[in-house]
């Protein structure tokens, strides 16, 4: 057995700039870190030449690549040309559509699994680029390239995407004591809702098309990447919400689902309550709500928003591990 242990991320300001449609155009920028919140994959060999089983949220048995439904494993086992006995399972922290990044997590996961299945070294670019290719080129799913680079690369960073396509990974070193600051300062709440980020992202790509507005929208949401890193280098943490608000402004514009009215009272519930700022993770239209809040605003925030379920979290910077090889790997 081998197992692969891959974060989920949250990201702050920039997104919508990794969608080829804007940075065709403009260099985009995103501004995220992944947190120890995980996608466990397990992968098994067994004496049986004629089947592969999927375990996820259904259990599939099939003697053919081709026969599986699950889109992400029957693309990574195409790519792998899997013959023979082969079991995959799948757990996760936090559940699908939350906003977390957790089908690119599963993607470069299974990745990283199948290639220590053979035997093969595999660097952390080459795993977020081999779960872009697959989850955009071929299965055409409409999102960007962020989430597949933060869950290989761990850690707090700044993607930047150039016109060609390319992704540069500039890794963001803030001093020990403001690292535990922001991480300190950010609080998660889970909207109760998972949705699906396709279709948001679908209609968000075709509004880039035909309103240049749109195009606009993310042009600032890209020149906030910068201004957020020189505040936490410089240790500004009293201005880390108001740039998370001024981005969810941006962000909202986008998009007729990125937020509800039932999304916008809470978010003014927590304004009004000890929160400077935040915004819906991911795609929007629900999951989790990322606030900045003070702590000694926090507990105050926590009874105003008592509705919803408090997620703690902490930062990670490993990226995607293996984390367990059974001795029958070991032995060749």
């Amino acid at each position: 057995m081998i197992i692969t242990r891959t974060p989920f991320r949250i990201s702050f300001v920039g997104g919508g700039s990794d969608i080829e449609e804007f940075y065709s155009r403009w260099p985009g920028a995103v501004l995220s870190t992944t947190i120890n919140k995980y996608m466990y994959i397990s992968t098994h060999r067994f004496w049986d030449e004629e089947i592969i089983v999927a375990k996820y949220s259904r259990t599939e048995m099939v003697k053919d690549i081709n026969e599986l439904h699950h889109p992400i494993i029957r693309e990574v086992l195409r790519k792998f040309n899997v013959t023979g006995a082969l079991e995959i399972s799948s757990n996760a922290d936090v559940g699908a559509g939350t906003g977390l990044g957790s089908s690119s997590s599963f993607t470069v996961g299974l990745l990283h699994n199948l290639y220590s299945v053979f035997g093969k070294f595999v660097t952390k670019q080459q795993l977020a680029e081999e779960a872009c290719d697959i989850e955009i080129n071929r299965l055409r799913e409409p999102i960007g390239k962020q989430d597949q680079y933060a869950a290989a690369f761990g850690g707090l960073n700044i993607f930047r995407f150039d016109c060609s396509g390319g992704v540069t990974v500039e890794p963001l070193h803030l001093k020990k004591e403001i690292y535990k600051a922001l991480q300190n300062r950010l609080m998660m709440f889970y909207l109760g809702t998972q949705r699906s980020a396709s279709a948001i992202l679908a209609e968000q790509k075709k509004n880039m098309q035909l309103k240049q507005s749109n195009f606009e929208w993310i042009r600032e949401m890209v020149g906030l990447v910068d201004e957020l890193r020189d505040v936490l280098y410089q240790g500004r943490l009293e201005e880390f919400g108001k740039i998370l608000h001024k981005n969810w402004e941006y962000k909202q514009r986008l998009s007729s689902k990125i937020t509800s009215n039932a999304i916008n009272d809470l978010y003014d519930m927590a304004l009004r309550n000890g929160a400077t700022g935040g915004k819906v993770l991911g795609a929007g239209g629900g999951g989790f709500l990322l606030l900045y809040c003070e702590p000694e605003r926090q507990e105050r925030l926590r009874s105003a928003l008592g509705q919803l379920r408090h997620m703690k979290f902490k930062f990670e910077n490993e990226g995607s591990k293996i984390i367990y090889i059974g001795d029958e790997y070991l032995e060749h």
